[in-house]
């Protein structure tokens, strides 16, 4: 089963995209800040991460350059997932290592095309 880390803060959404993974036949892994995020994604070893950018403490750009520092996580998908739809927001989740970038609210037809293409891609 492929795994998932959901990393998001707000309870609420991450609630409600988890059920949403889970039912598309995901095993999904939570993490509700970027130090979590970077300890899951050490010792967990998902498929995938879906990283918010606006966490508290360390943001999402921050937890995904430190994950691409470690060897496991060089070449971890990563996915930033953000309320700021900007394309200076854009930039700064790719320049941080992010391989792609989608909008809150979560479109989920989409996201699941995001993922599957990086999924796929690192088969």
């Amino acid at each position: 089963m492929t795994r998932i880390l959901l990393v998001e803060d707000n309870e609420m959404n991450r609630d409600m995209l988890s059920r949403r993974l889970e039912r598309k036949g995901y095993e999904v892994l939570l993490a509700v800040d970027g130090e979590e995020a970077v300890a899951r994604a050490i010792s967990e070893a998902p498929d995938l991460v879906l990283m918010d950018i606006g966490l508290p403490g360390i943001d999402g750009c921050e937890a995904t350059r430190r994950i691409r520092q470690t060897p496991s996580g060089a070449t971890l998908p990563i996915i930033a997932l953000t309320a700021h739809a900007m394309s200076v927001d854009e930039a700064r989740a790719r320049d941080a290592g992010c391989n792609d970038f989608d909008t809150k609210p979560v479109d989920l037809p989409r996201l699941l095309g995001k993922m599957e293409t990086l999924l796929s891609a690192a088969r």
